[in-house]
C-alpha cells in the first residue's frame, strides 16, 4: 500500500461529496428544488466513495474499491450536471454550450453509478479478479455494452429526457444508431447476468468466512439485477419515478452490502480499522456533546457566583477525562455487540469461564467446560486435554 493511493483514493471520496455539495448550491441559488432522485443519489455517492476509499486505501490492487469510488464521483458528477443545466434554464448564467453539454450528460449520467455496480462489482467481488480466463468475455461484453450505450443514447434525435424544453445538439437520425443500441444494450443484459451468475457461483463454491462475507453481495446483486432488467422493461408502464427509484434503491443495496461483510465478517482484513473508527468517532462525538453541555450548564448555574467562564470550563475538562475510560469501554462494548458479534460473545464466554474456575473443584468438570469454551471460542477441529497422567 502507498501513499499516493491512499491519497488517491480519500482525494476520489472528498471529490464525490464536493460534486454533490457543489450540486446542492446550484440548486439552491436556481431555486430549482432538485429532482425526485437526489436523496438516493446523494446515498449512493456517499456510501460508494466511503467503502470505495477504504478498500482502495488498504488494498490498492483490488478493483473493488475503485471501482465503488468511480461510481461515487461519477453520481456527484452527474448530480451536478443536472443542477448546472436547471442554473443555466434558470438565466442564471452560463455559456450556452456548456449548459446544453450538462443537460445532455445528467440524462446519461445514472449509466456510469448505475451499471458498473451491477456488473464489474458482481463479476470481481471480494478479490478484484475474474474467476476464471473463460469470464473475460462477460468483462468485454460489460465494458463495450455500457460505453455503446452511452454513445449510442447521446446521438438520440429530438428532446432530450430529462430536459424536454431543450433539443439534442448532436442527435443523428440515421438506421444504423438504432443498430447500434440494440446491440449495445443486449451486451449490457449479457453483462448484467453474466456478472451476477459468476457472483452466485463464486457464492456456492467458497466456505465458512468467505461464504457469510459474500452471501450478503450476492443476494443485493441479484436483487439489483432483477430490478434493472425489470425496471427498463417496464419503464414507460410504471413511470420515470417509480422506475429510477427501484433502480437506484436497488444499486445502493450492492455498497451497503459491501459494507456490511466488511463490518460483521472481516472482509479484507480492515474489520479493525472500521472498528476503532466507529469507537473514536463515537467517543469523540460523545465527549464534545458532554463538554459544551457541561459548560453551558455549569455557566449558567455559576452565573450568580462569578462571570468568568474559567471555573466552568476547568469543571467540564475534569469531567471530560474522568469519563473518557468508561465512555470508551461501553462504546467499545456497544460497537463490538452490534458489528462484531462473535468476538464479544467469545469474550463473555471466556469471563463466564472465569467465574466458574474460582468456584469449581471437580477436575473432570472443569475439563469438560475448558473444551467446551475452546470449541465456541476457537473453534478448531480437534481439542485435545492433556493432563499428567495421560490424555482426556
Amino acid at each position: 500500500m502507498t501513499i499516493s493511493s491512499r491519497r488517491l483514493a480519500w482525494g476520489l471520496a472528498v471529490l464525490a461529496v464536493v460534486l454533490m455539495l457543489s450540486s446542492s448550491a446550484l440548486t439552491i441559488v436556481s431555486d430549482s428544488g432538485g429532482g425526485f432522485g437526489t436523496v438516493f443519489i446523494w446515498a449512493i455517492a456517499l456510501v460508494s466513495s466511503a467503502v470505495g476509499a477504504l478498500i482502495a486505501s488498504r488494498q490498492p490492487d483490488n478493483a473493488i474499491g475503485w471501482i465503488l469510488l468511480a461510481a461515487g464521483v461519477a453520481a456527484g458528477l452527474g448530480e451536478l450536471a443536472h443542477s448546472f443545466a436547471e442554473y443555466w434554464l434558470a438565466g442564471k448564467g452560463g455559456p450556452e454550450a456548456l449548459g446544453k453539454a450538462a443537460a445532455l450528460y445528467a440524462s446519461l449520467s445514472w449509466m456510469p453509478f448505475i451499471l458498473l455496480p451491477v456488473t464489474f462489482l458482481l463479476l470481481l467481488f471480494p478479490d478484484g479478479r475474474l474467476l476464471s480466463p473463460k469470464w473475460r468475455w462477460i468483462a468485454w461484453c460489460a465494458a463495450l455494452g455500457i460505453g455503446g450505450s452511452f454513445i449510442a443514447q447521446a446521438l438520440i434525435p429530438g428532446k432530450i429526457e430529462d430536459f424536454p424544453q431543450l433539443m439534442n445538439p448532436i442527435g443523428i437520425d440515421h438506421p444504423l444508431r438504432d443498430l447500434f443500441e440494440g446491440l449495445s444494450a443486449l451486451a449490457v443484459v449479457i453483462g448484467v447476468l453474466g456478472s451476477s451468475a459468476a457472483l452466485i457461483l463464486r457464492f456456492r463454491r467458497s466456505r465458512g468466512d468467505q461464504r457469510q462475507q459474500m452471501k450478503w453481495l450476492a443476494l443485493a446483486g441479484a436483487v439489483a439485477a432483477v430490478t434493472l432488467i425489470v425496471a427498463v422493461s417496464v419503464y414507460d408502464v410504471v413511470g420515470a419515478n417509480a422506475a429510477n427509484g427501484a433502480i437506484m434503491l436497488s444499486v445502493l443495496g450492492l455498497p451497503a452490502a459491501t459494507g456490511i461483510a466488511i463490518l460483521r465478517y472481516r472482509l479484507y482484513d480492515i474489520d479493525v480499522v472500521i472498528n476503532r473508527t466507529l469507537v473514536y468517532g463515537a467517543l469523540t462525538a460523545t465527549l464534545a456533546a458532554v463538554s459544551v453541555g457541561s459548560v453551558l450548564i455549569l455557566q449558567l448555574a455559576l452565573s450568580g457566583l462569578t462571570h468568568d467562564s474559567g471555573l466552568a470550563v476547568a469543571v467540564s475538562t475534569l469531567a471530560v477525562a474522568w469519563l473518557f475510560r468508561p465512555a470508551r469501554g461501553r462504546i467499545q462494548a456497544v460497537v463490538d455487540r452490534r458489528f462484531y458479534r462473535r468476538k464479544y460473545d467469545a469474550a463473555r464466554t471466556v469471563e463466564s469461564f472465569g467465574a466458574r474456575l474460582r468456584d469449581e473443584v471437580s477436575l473432570d468438570t472443569l475439563s469438560a467446560e475448558l473444551r467446551t469454551v475452546v470449541l465456541d471460542t476457537v473453534q478448531p477441529a480437534h481439542v485435545s486435554l492433556w493432563l499428567r497422567g495421560g490424555v482426556q
